[in-house]
């Protein structure tokens, strides 16, 4: 009796062990998942960043910079303060480091992509089918600007509660006779929170009604729940829409943003974005890249060839559906549950938009859950009868339409800096790394000339762009002044940088040694920081006046009969003596001419510890010429 009692010890035991085990080999693989799905996130998206903030990212920026949390959080004009909450503490934890939040969103979007791979796994009993499902949406041209823009923030939060409705809901309605509620309860929360992020996925709201009724469920309270939810959103989206209308409640610059489309329009959105999921773009340029009727014949017959295997694939489910006709109410609903999803993704973000790319995301990773469900379906009585070599031609199917679509997806990541979402972001990247990435903190303080106005920067952005970099916010001193000609600039000092637009390249080019140089150029015997020779000769360029102002400065203590001849165009006109410090005088000529200046002194620095030319230092020289 004790051998038994000890042997039924050690088989459960051993059973723990086991599980144990299990387990631990489960956590092992899903851990190397998201280091490869984090690992293939960063590779695929290594050109996207972000070196500075412009348009809505700027203003959400410089709400955060002058309001305290309560006020930024109710004071911005809408109802997505669940979403403001979360922009306020990712701006609180990149600080100044702006180029973080490209690495901080892509972790995100490889959690949303590890997600999709354990909801396609569940579904799909399947590792591989789940590894697709995370692999393909990363792999999506689709997602530019939840990545690249920081007010993608908004985008990366509700896909990724969409999603968990969709799973919720998908899980709840196909438990027929089960009392657990909380799948529903935990969907209906993801409901309040995605309303309060992007209040456009409020047309989620018949899902829930569809789910209840697929599971047939009586009790009011649950009908009750999302209703009132929907209903409660709704009176708080009109009296946000109100206080819009009255321009109450709105930050300085802002304007009202109660941009609607017709019914007409949308639903050409939901068809246009429809497509973008199969890979035909039919939208404008500007918006989704090229056509596809303008891509090459190799892109058009690899999109082909992937569409032909999901239609493969769909038409083995729907051939499966008809044969077990007695349980194709279960099949259908959650097909109902999956398309409506998708349909009802497209017309939330078409409401107020002409069918951006990537507003296509989010039912684009719905539509990745709907092929794992539909393989899981397609699979289940092999899983159940163990087998799985039955199952390789579906999982063929859908790993060709990955191979397939993957060049597909390179090709029109090409085209993501053209996008008008973007656009902005590329001329403000390159403004921020001509400036605050080339001189870091130096920057402050300084007037930045920009040669030509073609791109357009509006006063907003010439008043706030530089505060993001500053740790107190302020930027004092920082100004960004636009012209015409490089003339209406004076001589380059130490506190000025000059750039170029470049409209081709839809950015800027730092000129301001080159201008320097232009306006005025040490031939010899005179340097940058203004120190000069006994002997210098500089070449300068007068300014709309015709003056040329210069100021001596001799860092010692003066002495008799110190001299300084100073020579225009060879010819001798000034003798200056240092008499005082500093010692100015100025020479007048035509405006814009360039004046050959040289200097002679018959003094110099004995206690200078360099020499830098031919003759020793002599005095510092800084010259104006407005």
């Amino acid at each position: 009796m004790r051998e038994q009692q000890m042997a039924g010890v050690r088989d459960s035991w051993d059973n723990k062990h086991v599980e144990r085990w299990r387990m631990a080999g489960r956590w092992k693989n899903d851990l190397a998942v998201m280091i490869l799905l984090t690992g293939f996130a960063l590779w695929i998206n290594q050109s996207i960043q972000i070196q500075g903030l412009c348009t809505e990212d700027l203003r959400l920026w410089s709400c955060y910079g002058e309001l305290p949390l309560w006020k930024y959080l109710f004071s911005l004009g809408n109802t997505r303060f669940l979403y403001h909450l979360a922009v306020w503490l990712e701006l609180k934890a990149v600080g100044t480091h702006i180029t973080w939040i490209v690495p901080v969103h892509l972790l995100l979007n490889a959690g949303i992509a590890f997600t999709l791979y354990r909801m396609g796994k569940h579904f799909s009993h399947s590792f591989y089918v789940g590894l697709f499902c995370g692999l393909a949406f990363l792999a999506s041209r689709m997602s530019h600007y939840q990545i690249g823009r920081l007010s993608g923030l908004m985008e990366i939060m509700a896909l990724w509660m969409a999603i968990g409705i969709l799973y919720l809901l998908c899980v709840f309605s196909m438990d027929h006779g089960g009392k657990d509620y909380r799948t529903f309860y935990g969907a209906c929360g993801l409901y309040l929170g995605i309303c309060l992020v992007h209040e456009r996925f409020w047309v989620l709201f018949p899902l829930f009604l569809w789910a209840l009724l697929c599971r047939k469920v009586r009790k009011g309270k649950l009908w009750a729940i999302p209703v009132g939810i929907c209903g409660a959103f709704q009176m708080l989206q009109l009296t946000a829409g109100r206080f819009i209308a009255e321009r109450r409640f709105l930050t300085p610059g802002q304007e009202p943003d109660m941009v609607s489309v017709s019914f007409g329009e949308r639903i050409q959105n939901v068809i246009r974005q429809g497509a973008y999921l199969f890979g035909i773009h039919t939208g404008p340029e500007y918006l989704s890249g090229p056509s596809y009727r303008q891509a090459p014949l190799g892109i058009m017959l690899l999109i082909g060839a992937a569409d032909l295997m999901l239609l493969m694939f769909l038409v083995a489910f729907f051939t499966k559906v008809i044969q077990e006709w007695k349980h194709c109410g279960g099949y259908l609903s959650g097909s109902i549950l999956f398309i409506g999803f998708v349909l009802f993704g497209f017309s939330g973000m078409s409401a107020g938009s002409m069918g951006e790319l990537y507003g296509a995301y989010v039912s684009y990773g719905a539509g990745l859950l709907y092929l794992s469900w539909m393989y899981g379906v397609l699979t289940e009585r092999m899983v159940q009868e163990g087998t799985w070599m039955q199952a390789v031609a579906y999982l063929a199917m859908l790993f060709f339409y990955g191979i397939l679509m993957f060049p597909a997806e390179l090709y029109y990541r090409e085209f993501i800096p053209n996008l008008s979402c973007m656009l902005h972001q590329q001329q403000y990247n390159s403004l921020a790394e001509e400036t605050y990435g080339t001189y870091g903190d130096q920057i402050f303080g300084k007037t930045i000339y920009v040669i030509g106005n073609d791109l357009d920067v509006d006063d907003f952005t010439r008043k706030t762009f530089f505060k993001v970099f500053d740790s107190k916010k302020k930027a004092e001193g920082t100004s960004l002044i636009h012209v015409d000609d490089i003339r209406q600039i004076g001589l380059i000092s130490g506190d000025m940088l000059v750039l170029q637009e470049e409209p081709e390249r839809n950015g800027y080019q730092d000129v301001t040694r080159a201008m320097r140089q232009l306006k005025c150029r040490g031939i010899y015997g005179y340097y940058e920081d203004g120190w000069m020779d006994e002997q210098a000769k500089v070449q300068v360029m007068a300014g709309s006046t015709g003056v040329v102002e210069m100021e001596f400065f001799y860092p010692g203590e003066l002495e008799e009969d110190q001299w300084i001849t100073i020579y225009v165009n060879g010819e001798p006109e000034i003798y200056l003596e240092m008499e005082q410090n500093p010692v100015r005088r100025s020479i007048q000529t035509l405006p814009f001419e360039t004046l050959t200046l040289e200097f002679r002194t018959n003094f110099y620095i004995k206690s200078a510890r360099e020499q830098r030319g031919e003759t020793r230092l002599a005095a510092i020289l800084a010259m104006w010429a407005d």
